[in-house]
């Protein structure tokens, strides 16, 4: 004879928390665009992350792109899982320019990240960069990931306020690539 044996995910994993307001979001994704324009200047891709607390306001993380395998948002993952407790993690939101790929989307679910704010999809940023060889962009939305995941990871973008700024740096990076 076999027990089912499940774990309720609703208690084990809360709500994330009040969710942040429009003012915060797009205060956010322009600190994570600006982290993005810091990694150009390093010579690294535009992609940025920032990793805000439970309060849906205090910065405790910000990471630009390293390079292809090291991207912005799943080093920022790892970091943070070695630093604070699954739990809290639950609580935290990380903020992207572009939406994560399946890695990164990947990387914040097992870091226990429980939500997800990008500010310009990954089909826009392949519309920026076309076939560049620095970045095989993957049709893959974060979506995709994520509905298929135990925890529901609460995932916001598009965000239209910054998505053409978002878009910009992009273009103005891959066209002198």
């Amino acid at each position: 004879m076999s027990i089912d044996v499940r774990v309720n995910q609703a208690t084990r994993y809360p709500s994330q928390g009040l969710p942040p307001t429009r003012d915060q979001i797009v205060r956010h994704l322009r600190h994570a665009s600006a982290v993005a324009e810091r990694a150009t200047l390093m010579g690294h891709h535009p992609f940025g992350a920032i990793l805000v607390g439970p309060d849906q306001d205090r910065v405790l993380m910000e990471q630009g792109n390293v390079d292809t395998v090291n991207h912005a948002e799943s080093v920022l993952a790892r970091v943070a899982a070695l630093n604070f407790t699954p739990e809290y993690l639950w609580g935290c939101t990380l903020y992207t320019t572009v939406e994560p790929c399946c890695m990164c989307a990947g990387t914040a679910y097992w870091a226990n990240i429980g939500r997800v704010v990008f500010g310009m999809t990954e089909e826009r940023l392949l519309e920026a960069t076309g076939d560049h060889s620095e970045n095989p962009t993957m049709s893959v939305a974060s979506r995709y990931v994520y509905d298929h995941c135990q925890k529901a990871v609460d995932l916001i973008g598009p965000v239209a306020e910054v998505e053409e700024e978002v878009l910009r740096v992009q273009r103005a990076f891959w066209s002198k690539r």
